[in-house]
């Protein structure tokens, strides 16, 4: 396991090689700025990460959710204590029937109560059945999500003016994440910070 630690930069959440000082932003993160303000993940994914990721998301391993929030709690302890409310990446309905299970909300909901934030897994949806991501390649997973999300009416007096802390499994191109943050910003969201249980390892 190879857990991320500081330094690191600090919108992006990737490690440095070398500290470059405090508050520093890696080349990745000026050349592209996200839309979401910060993001923090506990791992860096590796084969043992994925492991862990895929038996919570596949594998009905749902014993393993308590740790994996608990250290992504832990990482991401700058972001929680500016959230206003947690909430996590939705599946859509077909895929929740057939899955039974958004790994990413059991972990949203349990990152929530133990840091006492109010949980909101409504204030997004899904609103197409998009291709599995796995496989396509960076433009093709932007336009597999593109429109995917959106914050009902009716939801949006909870995020509007908020800070949301939003909750995924594993980051990889960050397709998704960028799609689930566009909505919640035109949903009325104040700004977008990301907590994850694994990335990739950036170029930074």
């Amino acid at each position: 396991m190879r857990f991320i630690e500081r330094p690191f930069c600090e919108r992006l959440g990737t490690p440095f090689a070398r500290d470059p000082g405090e508050g520093a932003v890696s080349p990745e993160a000026i050349a592209d700025p996200p839309r979401f303000e910060r993001m923090r993940a506990a791992l860096l994914y590796d084969e043992a990460a994925g492991r862990m990721a895929s038996a919570l998301k596949y594998g009905d391993r749902g014993e393993l959710a308590p740790l994996m929030a608990g250290w992504m709690g832990r990482a991401g302890a700058e972001l929680l204590i500016d959230a206003d409310c947690v909430l996590p990446v939705p599946l859509h309905r077909f895929r929740l029937l057939r899955r039974r299970f958004n790994q990413s909300a059991e972990l949203a909901r349990r990152i929530a109560k133990a840091d006492g934030r109010p949980y909101r897994p409504l204030a997004l949806v899904r609103t197409r059945h998009t291709r599995r991501q796995v496989g396509l390649g960076s433009t093709q997973r932007r336009d597999n999500v593109r429109g995917a999300f959106l914050v009902p009416e009716k939801h949006r007096a909870a995020i509007r003016d908020k800070r949301v802390l939003l909750v995924d499994d594993v980051f990889t191109t960050g397709a998704t994440i960028d799609a689930a943050t566009l909505a919640l910003l035109r949903g009325g969201a104040k700004a977008v910070d990301v907590l994850v249980f694994a990335r990739v390892a950036g170029p930074s």
